[in-house]
């Protein structure tokens, strides 16, 4: 047979039923579906992770007090109550070789009021002036203090997009006067929305000097949290042991009493953890994929014997086992084919009406496309194979005696 005869008689058998060619190619259409739709989520959410970590910095090393003991994760190490970080740290961690920009941090929450009389419960985090370099920080409106406001202890302060919605309203924030914990601020500028990073809401923070963070609002003189920025990628490992072994000789302690964490490390967890969820959700998916197989197979075993007799008149008239197979995996390979075109296109519609909605921004990608055809024709080689084994090795005698 002749390759346009196979297709001239693969879509006259497909057609006969179509009903029951429907609703077998159903499966199919389905699990494909499923797949190129979860792992396009999995893989938007995966980028959408890293570029709020990467938002919050580049090429960044952050210094936490109190170790992380092995087994146990940084929160429950006691880091929060620890006082192991003080400001002269901050200058041997300048001194390396490597080091861009650091910026110390020392953060609390209080209770923010407005001179309308608006207020807010927000964090607050006494920084210099090298953070909004460090962590990228756009201003909308005003500016971001200066190092000389900051060794003057300058009562100033930066509002968050939804600090300054929450006490300003649809008045203008830059030039008004707040109260925290007792202590009267004047601000200064206002920062551009960035959104929830998946550890912390950027926008509802309030920033001001270091310097009144410690002598005027807290009266403390260590640090919550030391962020280093490096020059280049490559120089973060090196960067990170230099600080250890700077950190651990002026603390004089055995064993470091703080601890340092890299983006690197941050996002290749969050990326081990995404890719396994991706993984599970497309092996969920794929369970309806086998399935739509089985339902293949059982088709055309139905159709093999609905066809009985002619199977027996073609091979009557010189057709081979070679011929009645290729004829009915042909048509079990274009059932899955065609179902996995269709599947193709319902996916790829979830995924982009995902991101239309807002809910994530997906990201389908080429090799899942090519992977889902793959997976198709593999379904109807594999399911189809029986059913056309068993066709061709009909007898053609019984096989027109056929009833």
């Amino acid at each position: 047979m002749t390759i346009p005869d196979i297709l001239r008689e693969t879509v006259s058998a497909l057609t006969a039923n179509k009903v029951r060619t429907t609703l077998t190619m159903l499966g199919i259409v389905i699990g494909i579906g499923s797949v190129i739709s979860m792992v396009s989520i999995g893989q938007g959410a995966q980028a959408s992770i890293q570029s709020s970590i990467e938002g919050l910095g580049s090429n960044l090393l952050t210094i936490f007090p109190g170790s992380v003991q092995p087994g146990r994760g940084i929160v429950s190490s006691g880091r929060g109550a620890a006082q192991t970080l003080k400001n002269d740290d901050v200058d041997a961690i300048r001194a390396i070789d490597g080091v861009s920009l650091v910026s110390p941090e020392l953060d609390r929450r209080f209770q923010i009021v407005s001179s309308s009389g608006n207020n807010t419960n927000s964090t607050v985090i006494g920084t210099v002036a090298d953070y909004a370099t460090v962590r990228n920080l756009n201003l909308a409106d005003g500016s971001f203090f200066t190092d000389a406001q900051e060794r003057g202890i300058t009562r100033v302060a930066i509002l968050g997009a939804t600090v300054a919605t929450d006490l300003f309203a649809d008045q203008e924030p830059v030039g008004q006067s707040i109260r925290v914990n007792g202590a009267n601020f004047r601000v200064i500028g206002v920062l551009q929305a960035k959104g929830g990073s998946g550890f912390a809401n950027q926008d509802d923070i309030v920033f001001v000097p270091l310097s009144a963070m410690q002598k005027i609002l807290t009266g403390v003189d260590y640090l919550s949290s030391i962020a280093v920025s490096v020059a280049s990628k490559d120089q973060m490992t090196t960067v990170q042991a230099q600080a250890t072994d700077i950190l651990t000789a002026k603390h004089r302690v055995a064993a470091p009493d703080f601890s340092i964490i890299s983006q690197a490390d941050i996002l290749g967890t969050l990326n081990q953890v995404t890719d396994a969820f991706t993984l599970f959700l497309a092996a969920i998916a794929g369970i309806s994929l086998l399935v739509g197989g089985i339902g293949i197979m059982n088709m055309m075993l139905t159709t093999v014997t609905e066809r009985t007799r002619e199977i027996g008149l073609r091979k009557a008239v010189g057709g081979t086992r070679r011929d009645i197979s290729i004829q009915f995996l042909s048509e079990a390979v274009t059932l899955t084919l065609i179902g996995g075109a269709i599947g193709v296109l319902i996916g790829w519609s979830i995924a982009t009406a995902v991101s239309l909605l807002g809910v994530i921004q997906t990201k389908v990608s080429f090799s899942s496309v090519l992977l889902a055809f793959g997976v198709s024709a593999l379904i109807g080689i594999v399911f189809g194979y029986y059913p056309a084994r068993r066709a061709s090795r009909l007898n053609p005698i019984d096989a027109l005696r056929y009833e």
